[in-house]
């Protein structure tokens, strides 16, 4: 089988005209301090150890239903994430756990929401699929493919009509792309100049079928030149470069209001959920060439170490740190108690958790 790298990353392949140019952009890598690289990293670090902690759960019962992880895709998230600003938003799909620790959510409560315990961060009723954080501007997590695409420019038209210098960096997977609600809402975010940059995470399967099966014409991201939208394609295992592109395209959402789509293709080491084989629909070999020569987390590792930046030592007390920290997480999850048979009727209707300010009349609930 073929590498699933599309053809169209090729380096002659250049912008199309309209898109911003690096400029002194680039400098929002040779800006960060040394601890600000290594705590990148250390990032990275703890969502590989965090998610191969999940998988343990999962293979030992302690977690059902869905498990997405985010093995191999770590760059993205840490990427993105690490160049946004106070008035900034997230929202993605049912892939987040990368998301939610990279926007600074806590492990414990991440854990103990994919254990279906109350002390989770959607009260164990969300699961893999959802978890939430609305102070770190963080709106999930959401399991209907592309199902998220219009909340995030949504997000982007509040902060617009309110005034607010803010961007939404609105996630979703390659598959994702060919639903019809996407393609609404790119028209909608160009005819209205929405503050938003939808990031295609391409890890080049959409569940079990690769792009070159499933979607047509000479690339994803290309297609924002129909609604006149700037458009970015970006190396996935890059640290660097997933930050000086999506910098770029946060500043033209912000400065000028101009929606834009970056396409940053990725990889995933594991099958579409824990419940699925990886080596189905791809190889065992094409898996281990891509952990062997692009895994982000090596190649930051090896980076850092070039730069001066990073010693085996201290590289060792990173991971050290960052598995115990899945450990504790996991330790916390077991110990948390379930949701009560009470529960099940919260958090479903505002007015029913806010009596006192309750307007419509007639029953919420039927036994």
């Amino acid at each position: 089988m073929s590498n699933p790298t599309p053809a169209f990353l090729d380096p002659k392949n250049s912008p199309p005209a309209g898109t911003p140019s690096p400029s002194s952009l680039a400098t929002v890598n040779a800006r960060l301090t040394k601890e600000q690289r290594l705590d990148l990293f250390r990032q990275m670090m703890r969502i590989r150890r965090f998610e191969e902690r999940c998988l343990r759960a999962y293979q030992q019962g302690r977690i059902g239903g869905f498990l997405h992880l985010y093995i191999g895709q770590e760059a993205v998230a840490v990427g993105c994430c690490s160049v946004m600003e106070k008035n900034d938003h997230v929202i993605t799909a049912y892939r987040d756990h990368g998301h939610a620790l990279a926007v600074g959510m806590n492990p414990n409560e991440l854990m103990a929401e994919l254990y279906g315990k109350a002390s989770g961060c959607s009260k164990g009723k969300g699961g893999s699929m959802h978890f939430f954080d609305p102070s770190r501007n963080f709106w999930g997590g959401h399991g209907i493919v592309g199902g998220q695409v219009p909340l995030g420019a949504g997000i982007a038209f509040a902060l617009k009509y309110r005034g607010i210098s803010g961007a939404c960096l609105t996630f979703m997977g390659d598959g994702a792309v060919n639903q019809g609600s996407v393609h609404e809402t790119y028209n909608l975010a160009a005819l209205w100049s929405l503050p938003v940059v939808f990031v295609i995470e391409n890890n080049g399967y959409s569940m079990g079928t690769s792009q070159r099966r499933s979607s047509a014409g000479s690339g994803l991201a290309k297609r924002a030149e129909g609604y006149g939208m700037a458009w970015e394609l970006c190396n996935g295992h890059d640290l660097y470069e997933v930050r000086e592109k999506t910098d770029r395209l946060l500043q033209l959402a912000r400065q000028k209001s101009q929606p834009a789509v970056l396409e940053i293709v990725t990889y995933r080491y594991r099958g579409h959920s824990v419940a699925d084989p990886d080596s189905t629909y791809r190889t065992k070999e094409e898996i281990e060439n891509y952990r062997r020569t692009k895994d982000p987390l090596s190649l930051i590792h090896e980076t850092l170490l070039a730069e001066g930046v990073l010693t085996e030592d201290v590289a060792k007390e990173i991971d050290a740190t960052a598995r115990a920290e899945a450990e504790r997480a996991a330790q916390f999850a077991e110990q948390s108690p379930f949701p009560t048979t009470e529960d099940i009727q919260k958090d479903v209707y505002w007015e029913a958790d806010n009596p006192a300010q309750r307007k419509s009349q007639g029953q919420l609930f039927f036994e």
